[in-house]
């Protein structure tokens, strides 16, 4: 059975023409970095949800920046693993935009940037729906910029004065619609969608495999644990995607 599916998802990435990748928390946790509910647990007393919010930031910046902050060093020692590079390695072959992420750990850049160099083509770089924790933005116009250490007073944008916040989605913050709009149409485009270390189960990022099977696309899920989306996949592989993805990809 194993077999099969091995053969299933080599067949279907060799004979695909529009290839788009949706990972999650999973590929990352082979990194080491923490799942969003595993990270530290609670931080000077309080819990993620308490910080990660509008209302949080408003009523308490300071406290809200310090935890970002310090979840930036948290993410200091990680790494890409093989499944990011091989990602990476995947799309600069292709020469095709297609890397979907929902993770804001920064590592799929990263490794684009290691295996291309310093000015990777666009193919390589993902589009991050929940944004990146190494950059910041401003909160009134949307400025960015890359993350600086937080200093003994909050920082502003130089150009209309708002706070400079660390460029996430927060709890209760809608996407970027351009970004998602993006994503979308490269799942409806794709006559395949890789499904890697994500349960596709919190929208609106789990509807992107499944808008690839409505335009007539296949999905290929890469997990180490059955998912929600197992029943409809073409081919289903059990495995880190930093052994399984070489072993697809390369």
């Amino acid at each position: 059975m194993e077999q099969g599916q091995w053969r299933q998802a080599r067949r279907l990435v060799r004979e695909a023409r529009h290839v788009v990748a949706l990972t999650g928390a999973g590929i990352s946790a082979e990194s080491g970095v923490p799942t969003f509910r595993d990270a530290g647990g609670l931080w000077k007393s309080y819990r993620p949800e308490e910080l990660a919010t509008p209302e949080a930031l408003a009523r308490d910046p300071r406290t809200v920046l310090e935890w970002y902050a310090w979840r930036r060093s948290a993410l200091a020692d990680c790494r890409p693993n093989e499944g990011h590079r091989a990602l990476a390695r995947f799309f600069l072959r292709r020469g095709e935009a297609g890397l979907v992420t929902q993770n804001v750990d920064g590592l799929h850049t990263r490794a684009a940037l290691e295996e291309a160099g310093e000015d990777p083509a666009e193919a390589a770089l993902p589009l991050e729906l929940h944004g990146a924790v190494g950059r910041d933005r401003c909160e009134s116009c949307a400025a960015r910029w890359p993350a600086e250490p937080l200093g003994e007073t909050l920082s502003r944008c130089s150009a209309c004065g708002g706070l400079r916040r660390p460029d996430v989605v927060l709890f209760g913050e809608m996407l970027d619609p351009d970004l998602l709009d993006r994503a979308r149409r490269l799942a409806e485009r794709a006559d395949l969608c890789l499904v890697v270390g994500t349960s596709a189960v919190v929208y609106p990022a789990a509807a992107l495999p499944l808008a690839t099977r409505e335009a007539g696309g296949l999905i290929v899920e890469v997990n180490v644990r059955r998912t929600a989306l197992t029943e409809v996949a073409a081919a289903a592989l059990r495995g880190e995607a930093g052994t399984v993805l070489p072993a697809l990809l390369d």
